[in-house]
């Protein structure tokens, strides 16, 4: 039998998202900070303001319900005002990553099928290149900063349009690559947004509520930003404050000055939360928790956060394909290496994946459980797959979500996450498909073969590593192929370490074993 959360169902509304965190401010809250960053703040009030002229603006340009609308813009209120002007004109966002480069907007834009691109220079013009490349006129992409920006647009004071956003429409396409390395549209509804902020805000309800000033300084145009950060602390009515570029010491200032008590990072910010000696020059006593989520957190690391700062460690699991939270682990109540308990309305099994029948792996009466795949079934698990059927077909299967995370048990119901066979490479919680990295590789004419994986680094990071194998009578150096790829993709995708072998380890069928190249580091 699937096990089901140990926390009792909730409630989950048929309403939009913007109903469920813009109608109800009440006037306690409607002159309340909602949102802060460098260079402007709103209130709850403001913000609902802004959202509806900005979806009266957009509706003005000709935006219609059910239109796909590109967003390339850093964390903001800029961000805030310009996702849900989208989805309250009933439109559909589809979120592009700050660093994408211009080919990398070109094939979202087409694939999304995204009539219109909002973005900023102040993350550079791969937005704007490659909306152009992918065919949008002029008109139809439109800078959010500068003369004839936002501003501008909330000026006019269009009114929202008259639109009946239903719970299944479609809400948010963010990308999920592969280890194709083909970018894969996740479609997700207002329901399945709706539902997993509410699981969500249902498993912090103590740690995070409205006297609990949060810092959200992870990308909002990645799904756990976008629900786990941004969304999550609208709805506890909180005050965000927020960094379009993280930066240690300005965090940590951040943290100091507004008294921040609870902190969203990545295991990379753990790290340096843990060891880096700057942290020791600031007052760092109001945090009360750090919720770690985007990559698995090593329990060493975590315990020596919560020695170092003082504080709760907690963390959370999921994926884009799940809104993203399947997992959350608040507290002491679960073991520091584990992700915790399923969610509120949320399913789970662990699935013997060396069994062709595929049997569930059963709750053991002590220790831990074999390893199994972890699938998930609940209100947050996507419509499926832009487009893409075949891929759709494996990813859900009778309602099922593979996760494709190698999971065990223990007696309690806590699940850890022991591995990857989906053999994405996580790097500072962005996905780097490693047969993207193999294939540009494989362009140089000095290499033969190549193959990459994620290696954990001492500092716990994973990063990509390329094995390579040169051609006869040709000398490279590690730096040279770091080089030659880090010309050739988005800046997070850069390989990070270079080991040379003599042949790369293939399958019969001429598939790499990725598995056999993480022992060979």
């Amino acid at each position: 039998m699937p096990l089901r959360s140990a926390v009792s169902d909730i409630d989950i509304p048929d309403v939009s998202l913007f109903d469920l965190l813009f109608s109800n401010i009440d006037e306690r809250h409607e002159n309340k900070l909602a949102i802060v960053d460098s260079g402007s703040q709103s209130t709850y009030g403001e913000l609902r303001q802004q959202v509806k002229a900005f979806a009266g603006a957009l509706a003005a340009r000709g935006v219609k319900q059910g239109d796909v609308i590109a967003l390339h813009c850093p964390n903001s209120t800029t961000f805030a005002v310009a996702f849900h002007g989208i989805l309250r004109a009933g439109a559909t966002c589809t979120t592009v990553a700050s660093l994408a480069t211009v080919d990398d907007v070109e094939k979202q834009i087409r694939v999304s099928g995204a009539s219109m691109m909002l973005t900023t220079s102040s993350i550079g013009w791969a937005g704007a290149n490659g909306a152009e490349n992918a065919g949008l006129a002029p008109e139809k992409i439109i800078g959010l900063t500068g003369l004839h920006g936002m501003g501008e647009m909330l000026a006019e004071n269009h009114p929202a349009p008259e639109v009946d956003v239903l719970p299944d429409d479609l809400a948010v396409i963010p990308f999920s690559s592969g280890t194709t390395g083909t970018p894969k549209g996740v479609q997700l509804t207002h329901r399945n947004l709706v539902a997993n902020v509410l699981q969500a805000a249902n498993a912090v309800d103590e740690q995070l509520t409205e006297d609990t000033p949060a810092i959200t300084i992870l990308p909002f145009f990645h799904i756990y930003g976008l629900t786990a950060l941004l969304n999550l602390c609208l709805l506890r009515r909180t005050t965000q404050y927020t960094m379009g570029k993280f930066d240690l010491p300005d965090f940590l200032q951040l943290i100091q000055d507004r008294s921040v008590k609870f902190a969203f990072v990545a295991p990379p910010i753990a790290v340096a939360l843990a060891k880096h000696p700057i942290v020791d020059n600031y007052d760092l006593s109001s945090l009360e928790t750090i919720f770690s989520g985007a990559a698995s957190l090593q329990i060493d690391l975590a315990q020596q956060v919560e020695d170092r700062i003082g504080c709760i460690m907690a963390q959370g699991y999921g994926m884009t394909e799940s809104s993203p939270a399947t997992h959350i682990r608040m507290g002491h109540d679960s073991p520091l290496d584990s992700i915790g308990r399923a969610v509120a309305n949320t399913e789970y099994k662990i699935v013997d994946i060396e069994r062709d029948d595929l049997p569930e792996i059963n709750c053991p009466s002590s220790g831990c459980s074999a390893s199994g795949e972890l699938w998930i079934r609940g209100p947050q698990v996507m419509r499926g797959y832009l487009n893409n059927p075949e891929a759709t077909a494996e990813t859900l299967v009778d309602g099922w979500l593979r996760t494709g995370d190698l999971a065990q048990l223990d007696q309690f119901g806590n699940v850890y996450i022991v591995d990857r066979f989906k053999e994405l490479i996580k790097y500072k919680g962005y996905q780097v498909p490693p047969a993207e990295l193999e294939a540009v590789l494989l362009e140089h004419p000095g290499i033969a073969d190549a193959g990459c994986t994620g290696v954990i680094r001492n500092d716990g990071e994973e990063v990509p590593k390329a094995f390579v194998v040169t051609q006869p009578n040709v000398t490279l150096t590690a730096d040279e192929v770091m080089d030659f790829v880090a010309e050739r993709v988005a800046p997070y995708k850069k390989v990070r370490e270079v080991e040379f072998i003599e042949q790369i380890p293939k399958s019969a069928t001429g598939k790499i074993l990725r598995r056999e190249l993480k022992v060979l580091d």
